[in-house]
């Protein structure tokens, strides 16, 4: 606390005075309430000088001994522990210059020397970090700041060491300094709120290369907040950049594709750009020796950037300073997934970890938290000392001309930040998070079954989806042929035959009594618990045929992926069905048998015959342009809740084995 008294230049007492003036026991804990409030006053002189406190390192030597005040601001030996921060503020300025290290050995060191801390130095706790990433979007944004935080501290059982914190903001510094530097795009003039991103193509970076039909193009690729630039390589100087503007409201999308030789699909290395003014896509390759790394890190930027312009679109953020404190928020968190990339060098961690947009397009229930977001924004004000935007200004970043209206709020805002009370924003903000984050688990849980699925060995995909689908295959054509009104004839006599059981007042009763029969033999499962006697389903592969290997690759191998993703995509289906139907997946099975109880009670308590009259007047009405047009734009929640509850179900694990099937004698 000694050191926030000194950084405040005010006495210990009448900071506690002004404190106790605002203080009352319904706010919470005394000791960490103060913590807070005189961190928050601290803060704000800290931020008027950010760039020069995070260059010498007094920036993240003081917010991390907040921290740990905060995690026990009570602690017993707070002298002795002050004193003992402010010498090692005092010689990690002294040994600044003795610091540059080998780049090389940063993560090496990161990730094998930092575990031996764990029990001989204080830590940081997640609620900690938290708390200070609420009050400036530094190391993390108030967003996303738990995901960093366990990206963060992955290697070190979830404990945060200073040497890690103090080398992750050092690497922020290193990477907005190296931006900075970039050239931009030849033949363009940036916007007044455009800032270079990444860049890759130059003579000290790796290779891009553009392909237009037979042809290749090596050169330049810049990505700023707004737009995406191509500058192909001339004899001496780059060409004029070709400019693919990211932030109008179109409909244009990227995506992964594969590249090679004459058009062939060979290797997996490259995006695809289109949009309604392209006539063709422009195909970026992002060469690489092994893995796709770089492919995915910047399809992973381009989309961050789409996605924050959609949601500024959405949700009709008009105001230029919320604007570009939005924008503002979504640089931050790209160039701390750069510094996080260059620190941990041996196992980059996964872009949507720190990106914002990326990462609730994902998780469930992540529109809920887009929706908190741009309700919250709305009350945020940029003039504040410690917002992203004014972090961006301190850091001589470029910045649109809202200074004249952030003078008038500045004061307000400061002292507002200082009394530390909670914003009912914040706390709908990070409900809506909690949520996304314990259903996100649910999903990912299932997903790592399902790749687990798809990588082991599914191979035979076409056997195990003949038997899966064999007690319905038959059925299932029927009802295709019946309901696309292929055979016009047929599809009449099932509608008479409908009608004379309608008006007999038959199928209700049947159908109550078939839903009912279902769920017995759910309830039935569950009693005899065939979920633990069928822990997997076996498929006997085992045949005499060995299949033909004569074939053209480059013509047919991405009409074979394509059949075996739907065939993969079709055996998880049916094994998702099968999970619930033995309540593998307990919560789901409940939903679907309470609904089908729920229908069992409609079916027979009210006449069928009105509501095979809804259903037909409801197909009426759907098939017309109208209804399909107010379908598009009203159903796309629905249609998402829906998505997210299937993709939640874990399927049911299958184990493939080479042997042919015992037949009963």
């Amino acid at each position: 606390m000694l050191i926030l008294y000194r950084e405040l230049g005010s006495s210990v007492d009448h900071l506690v005075k002004e404190f106790e003036a605002k203080w009352t026991p319904e706010v919470g804990d005394y000791s960490k309430k103060l913590v807070e409030f005189c961190s928050s006053k601290a803060l704000i002189k800290f931020c008027q000088n950010i760039k020069e406190k995070i260059s010498d390192g007094s920036y993240s030597r003081f917010t991390y001994d907040m921290m740990l005040a905060w995690d026990n601001p009570r602690a017993v030996d707070e002298k002795s522990s002050t004193e003992e921060s402010i010498g090692k503020e005092k010689e990690d300025r002294k040994i600044q210059v003795k610091e540059q290290t080998d780049q090389d050995d940063i993560s090496l060191f990161y990730s094998d020397q930092m575990p031996l801390l764990v029990n001989h130095e204080p830590s940081v706790e997640e609620d900690a970090f938290m708390w200070l990433s609420s009050l400036v979007p530094l190391a993390a944004d108030i967003v996303n700041r738990r995901f960093t935080f366990e990206t963060l501290t992955a290697p070190t059982g979830k404990r945060l060491f200073y040497p890690a914190y103090d080398r992750f903001l050092k690497e922020i510094d290193n990477c907005m300094r190296h931006l900075q530097k970039q050239a931009k795009p030849r033949g363009i003039e940036l916007a007044d709120d455009e800032f270079i991103l990444h860049v890759e193509g130059t003579a000290t970076s790796q290779r891009v290369v553009r392909h237009i039909g037979g042809s290749s193009w090596p050169g330049r690729l810049t990505l700023t907040n707004c737009a995406l630039y191509f500058e192909a390589s001339g004899v001496i100087n780059y060409e004029d950049a070709l400019k693919i503007d990211l932030s109008r409201k179109i409909d244009h999308s990227v995506k992964p594709v594969a590249t090679g030789p004459w058009g062939a699909p060979l290797f997996d290395k490259a995006i695809i750009y289109e949009s309604p003014d392209l006539q063709e896509g422009v195909l970026l390759e992002f060469p690489e020796i092994t893995s796709s790394t770089r492919r995915d890190h910047w399809l992973a930027l381009i989309k961050e950037i789409l996605l924050m312009h959609n949601f500024l679109s959405d949700f009709k953020v008009e105001c230029p300073i919320q604007a570009w404190e939005m924008h503002a928020r979504t640089i931050l968190s790209i160039i701390r997934l750069h510094a996080a990339r260059e620190m941990l060098r041996i196992a980059p961690p996964s872009p949507t970890e720190f990106l914002i947009f990326s990462l609730y397009e994902d998780l469930p229930k992540g529109d809920y938290v887009l929706e908190q977001l741009a309700q919250s924004l709305k009350r945020v004000n940029s003039g504040q000392p410690c917002s992203a935007s004014s972090i961006l200004r301190k850091l001589n970043l470029p910045k649109p001309n809202v200074l004249s209206l952030e003078a008038k709020i500045e004061s307000e805002v400061s002292e507002t930040i200082a009394v530390g009370k909670d914003d009912d924003n914040k706390t709908s903000l990070e409900t809506a998070i909690n949520q996304a984050r314990k259903e996100g688990r649910g999903v990912a849980k299932a997903r790592a079954v399902m790749e687990g699925l798809k990588e082991e060995g599914i191979g035979e995909n076409a056997t195990i989806l003949t038997e899966l689908l064999k007690p319905l295959r038959s059925v299932f054509l029927w009802f295709r042929e019946i309901l696309s009104w292929e055979r016009p004839a047929t599809t009449l006599l099932v509608f008479a035959a409908i009608i004379l059981i309608v008006y007999k007042e038959w199928i209700g009763k049947a159908l109550s009594a078939g839903l009912l029969l279902v769920v017995a033999n759910m309830i039935r499962a569950r009693q005899e618990r065939l979920k633990d006697k069928q822990k997997e389903i076996v498929v006997c592969t085992g045949s005499d045929h060995t299949p033909s290997t004569r074939e053209n690759i480059v013509s047919a191998q991405y009409g074979f992926l394509t059949v075996r993703e739907i065939i993969k995509e079709a055996n998880v289906t049916i094994l998702k069905l099968h999970s619930v139907l033995v309540s593998r997946a307990h919560k789901h099975a409940n939903t679907v048998m309470l609904a089908m109880i729920g229908l069992a009670i409609m079916f027979a308590v009210i006449p069928f015959k009105y509501l095979i009259i809804a259903v037909v007047f409801h197909s009426m009405i759907t098939t017309s342009p109208l209804a399909k047009h107010m379908v598009n734009n009203q159903g796309g929640d629905r249609d998402r809740r829906l998505k997210e509850w299937w993709e939640s179900i874990p399927p049911t694990p299958i184990r493939v084995i080479n042997e042919s099937p015992v037949s009963p004698k």
